[in-house]
């Protein structure tokens, strides 16, 4: 039908009213997107510019391998080994409850950890891995690559751990290693960005922790592209990781391994050093541990077993254990009265079995006294009475300067954890500690190692390497980092009257090799290995005037924590120094029985090289020998060196 003109201009006008409607929501949602657009593209550029980056690129910290430790003669003493490891992304796995029922059926899983690590993956990101378990065996490992297809989800990953092949001989000298502990950072104000890797370990005990800085090595980087959510998608480069340094230490691991084993079923330290170099050769503390037991989750009744253990397995005996050093403190006077010219060599001293200061006794070990006593037989037969008056003559200071001297009273510096400075007690000293005057009863114990004189294993070693050389040698236990040499230089003289070190020489070889000396029964046949030595006994309780008036009650009556400390302290050959030794056995008795027999075998150990042979010994002690170095843990023949040198320079 054909429209009219009036109608074709209604509908005209109609089409013009519709045009303009739909054009102004047009131009009106236009006008919006253009007004938002601006704002993203101009007013939040910069955080929205940022924000973009941060979702297409993040740089990952990369773990250094750590650097290996190693004896003197290349032996591995702390490495590295592949541990296998499972971890689970959820993201991968439609059902994560099957997954893991499959996978307890193939590996042993302890299910309370087990349900732990459940919360753990359902609380992380789906694409965020977690391990489920550690240090798999191979055999686990291969069945669960095996099965694999039947457990989404599930990745068998290889890692590095340390190990420790000596297992417990250096637990006291190499330390062990663990993940970074709550409040490590802020403690250390170590900001190094490793350590926010998880399960990162870091060193926590003695050479581990005081050379950390060396051992860790520097993280390298990787950038990878990730999406909006933060998942990878792919690597782009990486700066590869720059392992720790290699150290080698002065220790031999042969020498430790005999000296542990010699202190077995004792609680005992012991420490050998070099003469001519101040190497610590060996440092040994008894009972010790293994300290791969750290390296992995630690079960409260293994450490509370060790923390509790009356023998204290954790303590390191050798340096931060401080005793009265008893009679081995005598040299020390001796040497101060010669030097100060308090006495002459041959002058003598009278010994009735005690000295009278005031209304005070002061009591020789030999009841009966010794008679008249010369510098080399009181030294030789441990008079006491003749240090008393030594002491008085001397005083406690010039006793204190001297001791200082040779090593004593003084913090050595080591790569250790609690290194003990000593007390080599003055004046002062008490007038400061004690708010008391200093009194003749405080010297006279003083000169027999008693009262508040106080020396570790290691104050006395140095002490005796340095009576022995005639040098003021500085213990050393690092021997080079990453092939570089760490040793002193040549120590310089102590300084002492070289006729004054050679009565004091004397004196010591008489304590082995004289039929009265005091560790006569711990002597050695052969002249090219023979020792020159000085037994200790501290008391750890007070002998009452009664007690002594009735018969002081023998060590093997009392209990085991009420008994003396036995001590000795010794160097080989006497005639051309080269290796020096201490050893405190706690609670041991007298130093002739229990220390010097241990001191005896240790320096024929460091001269042979290997067990020694029954045929440096006393006929009659052959035998008993021969079966005890059977029943010791040794190891049948020196260790094998890793093959690699201890560097990477």
């Amino acid at each position: 039908m054909k429209r009219t003109a009036k109608e074709m201009e209604d509908s005209a006008r109609q089409i013009g009213r519709r045009s303009l409607i739909v054009g102004g929501l047009f131009g009106g949602t236009a006008a919006v997107l253009a007004g938002r657009m601006r704002y993203l593209q101009v007013e939040r550029a910069d955080d929205f510019r940022l924000l973009a980056e941060d979702n297409r690129i993040s740089i990952r910290v990369l773990p250094p391998e750590r650097g290996l430790i190693f004896d003197r003669t290349g032996v591995l003493l702390a490495g590295n080994e592949p541990v296998y490891r499972i971890t689970f992304v959820r993201e991968d796995s439609d059902d994560v409850d099957a997954v893991l029922e499959r996978l307890s059926q193939i590996v042993t899983l302890d299910m309370r950890a087990l349900e732990r690590t459940r919360e753990e993956i359902f609380a992380v990101r789906p694409w965020v891995p977690v391990t489920i378990a550690d240090r798999l065996s191979w055999e686990e490992m291969s069945s669960v690559a095996v099965n694999a297809p039947a457990l989404p989800g599930v990745n068998p990953e290889v890692g590095l751990s340390r190990a420790y092949p000596m297992g417990a001989d250096f637990a006291h000298v190499v330390g062990y290693v663990r993940n970074v502990p709550d409040g490590y950072r802020d403690a250390t104000g170590d900001t190094d960005p490793v350590l926010s890797i998880p399960d990162f370990q870091v060193g926590l005990l003695n050479v581990e922790e005081g050379l950390e800085a060396n051992l860790r090595g520097s993280a390298g980087t990787k950038r990878v592209e990730v999406n909006a959510n933060g998942r990878v998608m792919r690597e782009l480069d990486r700066d590869p990781a720059i392992a720790g340094d290699d150290v080698q230490l002065t220790v031999d691991a042969g020498l430790q391994n005999y000296v542990e084993a010699r202190l077995t079923g004792e609680s005992a330290g012991a420490v050998v050093m070099d003469c001519q170099t101040g190497d610590i050769l060996a440092l040994a503390s008894a009972p010790t541990y293994d300290p791969s037991i750290f390296t992995r989750p630690l079960s409260a009744t293994i450490y509370n077993g060790l923390l509790n253990d009356p023998y204290r397995p954790l303590a390191n005996k050798s340096t931060q254990g401080l005793y009265p050093p008893g009679s081995t403190y005598k040299m020390v006077v001796a040497l101060a009265a010669l030097e100060g010219g308090f006495i002459t060599p041959e002058e003598t001293v009278n010994c009735p079995g005690f000295m009278e200061i005031g209304n005070r006794r002061f009591h020789c070990w030999r009841r009966s006294g010794h008679g008249r006593m010369n510098l080399a037989e009181s030294l030789s037969q441990s008079c006491d009475v003749y240090y008393y008056e030594l002491a008085q003559r001397v005083g406690i200071e010039n006793i204190s300067a001297m001791a200082i001297r040779l090593g004593c009273g003084v913090r050595h510096d080591l790569p250790l954890s609690s290194i003990a400075q000593g007390l080599a007690p003055t004046m002062d000293w008490k007038r400061q500690r004690y708010e008391q005057d200093w009194v003749v009863g405080d010297t006279l114990n003083a000169s027999i190692g008693q009262g508040f004189v106080l020396s570790s294993p290691l104050h006395l070693a140095v002490m005796t390497a340095r009576i022995a050389s005639g040098k003021a040698l500085e213990p050393s236990l690092v021997r080079s980092i990453n092939g570089v040499p760490q040793r002193p230089g040549t120590a310089p003289d102590l300084g002492i009257d070289p006729a004054h070190l050679a009565l004091v020489h004397e004196g010591m070889w008489r304590v082995s090799n004289h039929a009265r000396g005091t560790a006569y029964r711990s002597r050695v046949m052969g002249d090219e290995f023979t020792i020159a030595g000085k037994t200790g006994t501290s008391q750890v309780r007070n002998i009452t005037a009664a007690e002594r008036a009735a018969g002081v009650i023998s060590n093997a009556d009392l209990p085991w924590e009420r008994r003396d400390h036995a001590l000795f302290v010794g160097y080989a050959p006497a005639n051309n120094p080269r290796y020096a030794v201490s050893v405190i056995v706690e609670h041991g008795g007298g130093g002739s029985v229990a220390a010097a027999p241990i001191g005896r075998d240790v320096l024929l150990r460091a001269q042979v090289g290997d067990v020694p042979p029954p045929e440096l010994y006393p006929v009659s002690q052959r035998r008993d020998i021969q079966r005890m170095h059977e029943s010791l843990p040794i190891l049948e023949s020196p260790p094998v060196p890793s093959g690699r040198e201890p560097s990477r320079a």
